[in-house]
């Protein structure tokens, strides 16, 4: 496996991390088999786990912990913070000083370790100041608990503003993002990913297989489980996107490969793409993926890839996406009524 470097922090990682969203009450609540993916997977050659406190409200970072406690050293070990960790308690979240230097104190406990390598930002907190989180965030890396920093589901332009507010204040800088990509979802490409490269962040992409629809078990006209289900599987609904994919299973077919593993070679074809996740929920799911991890797209495939999907699009909607304030409270996009009467 040729390891890559993240960002300018001088750490080489892997072109497929593991990702430990699925371990724990999520989904695999069995602790001995989800440690045996980890073992497998590190095995491999993976060297990057990136798991966060709100994934099964910590049972993901306990297990994470207990995978890796005798081989620490080899690991580049990631999580997060600043997802709601207590109910309706509303200081148990964001990215307030009050809350940032909780959190990584019960993140190092689960995990079973004094340092973590990665430190990441998992979802912008608009009521706390971005100087006081980098601040704070500072001071850990300076007490050694953590050794580089990073963002998730950041925009752009809170991505330039960390960088300039970090230059301004002599902050530690963020070091990297973890955005979504696949082929269904390359709006990035337009944005983010040439952001990151200008300021030498790293990026390590979530959902490349888009939730799972990129392993072509969802087909068009065919019902499942899954597609029955609620609104967190609404993106399995989204014809849109199932249209796609009913065009990128016969172009996997013909380049002999399956459409999970062209998908994750897409993902990490792009040279702005440091580390591609993978979400095991099996150990089969993990050696799946990782069957073809010596896949390399030539340009006839990209090309036919952008045909289908062009470059800096999304198709349909992903739930896990960040969504600024404005767009989720109609309240911020609209005058006062009062206002609007009087005109």
């Amino acid at each position: 496996m040729h390891y890559r470097s993240l960002g300018r922090t001088g750490i080489k990682v892997s072109p497929y991390a593991l990702g430990a969203m699925n371990f724990g009450a999520m989904s695999n609540t069995d602790h001995d088999d989800s440690i045996r993916i980890v073992h497998a997977a590190l095995d491999a050659g993976i060297n990057l786990i990136d798991t966060a406190d709100v994934y099964s409200l910590g049972e993901s970072e306990e297990i994470v912990g207990k995978a890796i406690k005798a081989r620490r050293d080899n690991v580049v070990l990631a999580t997060k913070f600043s997802n709601p960790m207590g109910g309706d308690d509303p200081n148990r979240r964001g990215g307030s000083r009050r809350w940032i230097l909780a959190a990584v104190e019960n993140s190092l406990r689960r995990l079973q370790t004094d340092y973590i390598d990665l430190y990441q930002y998992h979802y912008l907190d608009a009521a706390s100041d971005l100087e006081e989180t980098l601040a704070a965030l500072t001071d850990l890396v300076q007490a050694g608990k953590v050794r580089a920093i990073g963002t998730s589901k950041f925009p752009a332009a809170e991505i330039v503003e960390a960088q300039w507010i970090s230059e301004r204040r002599g902050l530690q800088r963020f070091r990297s993002e973890q955005p979504t990509y696949s082929i269904l979802n390359r709006a990035v490409e337009r944005d983010v990913l040439p952001v990151a490269g200008r300021y030498g962040i790293g990026t390590i992409v979530y959902s490349p297989l888009a939730q799972g629809l990129l392993t072509g078990r969802v087909r068009k006209g065919r019902e499942s489980e899954l597609t029955r289900s609620g609104t967190y599987y609404a993106h399995l609904r989204d014809e849109r996107r199932i249209d796609i994919v009913e065009r990128l299973i016969p172009l996997a077919d013909e380049f002999g490969m399956s459409l999970t593993h062209l998908a994750m070679a897409f993902a990490i074809a792009h040279p702005g793409v440091t580390s591609a996740l993978l979400g095991p929920r099996t150990i089969e799911h993990l050696e799946d993926s990782l069957a073809g991890a010596e896949i390399e797209l030539g340009d006839d495939i990209l090309d036919r890839i952008d045909e289908i999907v062009p470059p800096g699009t999304d198709v349909g909607h992903l739930q896990m996406s960040y969504n600024p304030p404005a767009l989720v409270d109609p309240r911020l996009r609209r005058r006062p009524i009062e206002e609007r009467t009087a005109a």
